[in-house]
């Protein structure tokens, strides 16, 4: 594995926050699970409360990969930053899904995507820093929130928008594969008032990230 300089490590952090935030990212080159689904059209309503909602799950991507290289970072153990480093590259998959579906929906990103992407990234390194353990813990417990605001958009979802709900459904299967792989790893189980701080920190962004 190549080691990178501090400068290095800058420059390649900066390149990947633009590329998060403002261009393409790299990704595993996965179809859009739901390429081949035909649209369908959708009241003005309708196209509102599925854009909301694709708005949501845009920046809680654009968080992850921020969490996710913010631990990659600071992690001590060459596997454990391999495995963050795979999962962004998936979670990068999402991000390119729900930022086609809005378009499609002719809808924005979050405006505070950078705010979400700071933030993040500065929770991840700091959870890094802290113990590879602790770090893979955070990553776990993360992805079982996720997975439980996916539940809830996938059931707010006008019914007839099938694509909408096909690509959550296939985010929720890869959380869940990413939060069993953190666990596999070591990761341990996060103090329960450190569970609620995150709820309460994810729900500010659920709830602002939908109409912004």
């Amino acid at each position: 594995m190549r080691h990178y300089s501090p400068l290095d490590n800058i420059i390649c952090q900066a390149d990947y926050a633009l590329r998060t935030l403002l261009g393409k990212p790299v990704t595993t080159e996965r179809t859009n699970p739901a390429a081949n689904i035909a649209d369908v059209k959708l009241s003005n309503a309708e196209r509102r409360l599925s854009a909301g909602l694709m708005r949501v799950n845009h920046a809680g991507e654009v968080s992850a990969q921020a969490l996710y290289q913010g631990q990659a970072l600071t992690a001590r153990l060459d596997s454990v930053k391999e495995s963050m480093e795979r999962a962004a590259l998936e979670e990068n998959d999402h991000l390119a899904w729900t930022a086609q579906r809005l378009q499609e929906l002719s809808s924005s990103k979050s405006l505070l995507n950078p705010l979400w992407y700071a933030g993040s990234f500065a929770i991840g390194a700091f959870a890094g820093a802290i113990g590879d353990k602790w770090s893979l813990g955070f990553v776990a417990e993360t992805e079982h929130q996720v997975i439980k605001h996916l539940d809830k958009h996938i059931q707010k979802l006008p019914p007839q928008d099938v694509k909408s709900k096909t690509i959550l459904m296939q985010m929720k299967e890869d959380e869940a594969h990413h939060a069993t792989i953190a666990l596999q790893h070591g990761g341990a189980e996060l103090p329960w008032p450190v569970k609620k701080l995150m709820a309460a920190m994810s729900k500010t962004m659920t709830t602002t990230a939908y109409y912004l």
